[in-house]
């Protein structure tokens, strides 16, 4: 980590980490660590808010879907305990609608996973109302399609019919297009 965000960080280094996926909760907690931060971890949204409520950090990365509930509930508390902390929401099912409740409801940014631990240190030391850098690999269209459709599949507990009803697309034409590998 560059000096120049070392001392973006001050004195207040501690960060919290709200997600269910206990390998990348680990992994993520060793990675901003290694960027300075002082990660504390939980692996469930009664945990966070326990911590949120306890402890109030000054940053925070909270998942948005987990076992026990919506990680919005965990920011709702970091607000009330905490108005200043940055907090970056991540999720695996980015919509427009979610990123939206998360900005409106105080995170500070919001990130599809995976995202890698660079991309949470940029998130969080942001300055409010700097543009995120484009991506350098973005996915192509054909990619967010598939991802979309995979997406709104496991939504409907991989029921063809129900994924094909909600997609407004034949049955038979999502069946092909389940059968065939990923698109780069």
């Amino acid at each position: 980590m560059a000096e120049r965000e070392l001392q973006e960080l001050g004195d207040d280094r501690t960060l919290l980490l709200v997600d269910d996926d206990e390998p990348f909760l680990r992994s993520l907690a060793r990675a901003m660590e290694k960027r300075g931060f002082q990660p504390e971890t939980a692996g469930s949204v009664a945990a966070g808010k326990a911590i949120a409520s306890a402890r109030p950090p000054a940053f925070a990365v909270v998942d948005l879907r987990l076992e026990d509930g919506n990680g919005l509930d965990v920011v709702e508390v970091l607000r009330e305990r905490r108005p200043e902390c940055r907090v970056v929401v991540l999720t695996g099912y980015g919509a427009i609608a979610t990123a939206v409740a998360a900005v409106k409801i105080g995170a500070t940014d919001y990130l599809s996973k995976p995202a890698d631990a660079n991309a949470v240190t940029a998130a969080l030391l942001a300055k409010p109302g700097e543009l995120p850098p484009p991506p350098e690999n973005p996915m192509s269209a054909d990619r967010v399609r598939w991802e979309h459709i995979q997406r709104v599949y496991e939504m409907c507990d991989r029921n063809v019919s129900e994924t094909a009803r909600r997609l407004s697309m034949h049955r038979r034409t999502l069946q092909r297009i389940l059968a065939k590998r990923s698109p780069k």
